[in-house]
């Protein structure tokens, strides 16, 4: 039991890292927002970069804290039926949800693997004058989907359980 405890911390903190290494990103992306919107509206001379700039910081944005949001249980539920149940009939519809789940991860996995690794062979470029590589944010995809498979594998542990002893936040 206690090497499934340290298991499922070390899933935990490593996306929490993540999420605050990554929350970062939105300061970079604001700052490059305002200072378009200064050289647009203010000197009359706008960026060609600071759209794809943003375009390219806000999709590992995104996929890197979803992990991260899983473990706050920050995701939208279907809250009409489901906030209504106890925690340990929300374990119990976890659990039976959970296949849907994990296969549209390790299909995001297996197809964000192949994705990226692609635009990694052809060193892939947005095709614009400014032309970034965009091979980097494509390999995020895997990578993001296999902290969100960890971090569900880490749900799926504690719902199972909380379903059979009724007892929540001991793993």
């Amino acid at each position: 039991m206690r090497a499934l405890k340290i298991f499922l911390r070390v899933i935990d903190t490593v996306n929490e890292w993540v999420a605050k290494v990554m929350s970062w990103a939105i300061l970079l992306i604001v700052a490059a927002t305002v200072y378009e919107v200064v050289m647009r509206y203010v000197f009359n001379s706008p960026t060609e970069w600071v759209f794809e700039f943003n375009y390219l910081l806000h999709g590992p944005y995104f996929l890197l804290l979803g992990a991260y949001t899983l473990a706050v249980r920050g995701h939208v539920n279907v809250d009409i039926f489901y906030g209504r149940l106890s925690p340990r009939k929300k374990a119990l519809v976890d659990l039976v949800t959970a296949p849907v789940f994990f296969f549209f991860l390790i299909m995001m996995v297996r197809f964000g693997t192949k994705f990226a690794l692609t635009s990694l062979a052809f060193r892939e470029r947005l095709s614009s004058a400014w032309a970034p590589p965009i091979y980097p944010v494509k390999l995020v995809i895997p990578v993001a989907a296999a902290l969100l498979f960890l971090q569900g594998l880490a749900k799926f542990i504690r719902d199972i359980h909380l379903a059979l002893t009724g007892r929540d936040g001991e793993l």
